[in-house]
């Protein structure tokens, strides 16, 4: 039974199943991560005659841009090619922190999804892209300020997207320079321990060591979050438990509006059936209740008079 497999690449070190998943939500950087080029241009090759080392080149008019070309590294394109920035230009897994550096936030997820995709569905497994989407979203939902411009923070300050996004909207319309910022990604752990709630981040991991920083700097939590609101027994600030939904005042599509001068009966009305009730509320839940028998024969006679 010693029999050992090796067959596949030489020397290729892939990591699969969970640990890739883990990999991936935790934003580390994998083994024999593949060289993504920053700029566009056209591809050559290039050897140090003394150390021997291998270069890609990527040339944009007079600017060249060197990568080193890893001993082992199967190339993805061919001297001559025209790139984008962005382009993959050796075999193995992308670092998503090069991705969102070089390509965007968008991709960035798009990458992070897929690639968690591609685990389970090597397994069978079939998940919908919302549950993915939601713990990538939480990875992003940091922004490190680069020129605070008018704004409160301080550089390298890491503070919430949504939060810059409000603040800078203000700063704008009031006329002031807005900060400037750059998105941030954010492993499960230390993203969960970077939460604005010292209630969520203590209920996660190290409760001593966030107790004991709440209670230093006199930190108070304004339970706008899931978790800190389920701990306490409230009701979470989404779906019905929302206040917007909160709210809302139901009417009645064909309901009539009362009028104070009807209510009190400062108006002269004609007729009983073009009057508004006294009380609204007795009126609305008589509207499905079924006739009496009185009410049917005074029907009854008008339409034997018409």
């Amino acid at each position: 039974m010693r029999t050992f497999h090796t067959g596949g690449i030489a020397g290729e070190d892939i990591t699969h199943g969970l640990p890739r998943v883990q990999e991936l939500f935790e934003a580390r950087t994998p083994k024999g991560v593949a060289i993504l080029s920053e700029v566009g241009g056209a591809v050559m090759f290039d050897q140090d005659p003394e150390t021997r080392d291998r270069y890609i080149v990527i040339v944009d008019g007079d600017d060249e841009t060197r990568y080193l070309r890893p001993i082992r590294a199967r190339l993805r394109v061919s001297e001559g090619d025209i790139i984008d920035p962005g382009t993959q230009l050796t075999e193995g897994p992308l670092d998503p922190k090069e991705v969102l550096e070089i390509q965007g936030v968008r991709a960035c997820q798009r990458y992070l999804v897929g690639q968690v995709q591609e685990v389970y569905r090597s397994q069978g497994v079939d998940i919908h892209d919302k549950h993915i989407e939601l713990i990538v979203r939480q990875m992003l939902r940091r922004v490190r300020i680069v020129n605070p411009g008018d704004g409160p923070w301080l550089p390298a300050e890491l503070i919430d997207a949504q939060e810059f996004r409000d603040t800078n909207t203000e700063l704008v319309e009031d006329g002031k320079k807005p900060a400037e910022g750059r998105p941030e990604l954010m492993g499960i752990t230390k993203a969960s321990l970077a939460t604005d709630s010292w209630l969520s981040a203590a209920s996660f991991q190290e409760t001593t060591r966030v107790l004991t920083e709440a209670s230093l700097n006199s930190k108070s939590d304004y339970m706008r979050g899931l978790k800190e609101n389920v701990i306490i027994g409230k009701l979470i600030p989404a779906g019905t438990g929302s206040v917007a939904y909160q709210q809302i005042q139901p009417m009645l599509p064909d309901a009539q509006v009362p009028t104070a001068a009807a209510l009190f009966g400062d108006v002269d009305v004609e007729s009983s059936h073009d009057a508004l009730p006294a009380d609204p509320a007795e009126w609305l839940a008589s509207l499905g209740a079924p006739k009496s028998d009185d009410e049917s024969g005074d029907e009854g006679d008008k339409d034997g008079d018409s």
